[in-house]
């Protein structure tokens, strides 16, 4: 789609026309869905945000103020991320202990390098709910630590802790397996 054609989008949008509204939600709803999956537990919970944040969007669409693609993604990205989290912190699942001072651990490169995306994908779905909102909102949606500590409501110190307690689990995890594997070809 090119900037001129969603900004047209958007205005038919914003004009209520009910075939504008769904070539948007069928334009943008498998990557959003991808994306609040990676927060909530299974694909219903997955699904129900997506529905609920297409209906903020098309509500709050008169706010957002058209620059281009890029700016619109990023803002529907962060009422999705939103979403994600107000479920969370709903259903109690947002319980993130408190911090230990442990050493940053680096998340080894290669590691992955032999995993396909749906593989990745099923690791960090797989860590627990608090370990997981953190790796997303810094690894993959680049909030900073200051940023995470406020959404969250919990410290820098903590949401650092917590990433490096992710990213152990997640290299514990992938290696486990992967020794598994290669056990099992030698065998």
């Amino acid at each position: 789609m090119t900037g001129l054609d969603l900004s047209i989008l958007l205005k038919e949008c914003r004009q209520n026309r009910l075939t504008a509204q769904k070539y948007l939600y069928e334009s943008y709803a498998d990557k959003m869905f991808l994306l609040c999956r990676r927060y909530l537990k299974n694909d219903s919970e997955a699904e129900e945000a997506v529905q609920n944040c297409f209906l903020q969007i098309f509500r709050n669409l008169h706010s957002f103020q058209y620059t281009n693609e890029a700016a619109f993604t990023g803002w529907i990205r962060k009422i999705m991320v939103n979403e994600c989290l107000q479920y969370l912190r709903k259903k109690s699942l947002l319980l993130v202990p408190a911090e230990d001072n442990e050493l940053a651990l680096p998340l080894s490169e290669d590691i992955f390098s032999k995993l396909s995306a749906d593989e990745i994908f099923r690791y960090i779905t797989s860590l627990p709910t608090g370990y997981r909102t953190i790796f997303n909102l810094f690894i993959i949606e680049g909030y900073t630590h200051t940023e995470i500590s406020i959404l969250l409501g919990i410290t820098e110190g903590t949401s650092k802790s917590q990433l490096n307690k992710a990213r152990k689990l997640l290299q514990q995890t992938i290696t486990q397996k992967q020794q598994y594997h290669a056990g099992k070809k030698s065998g």
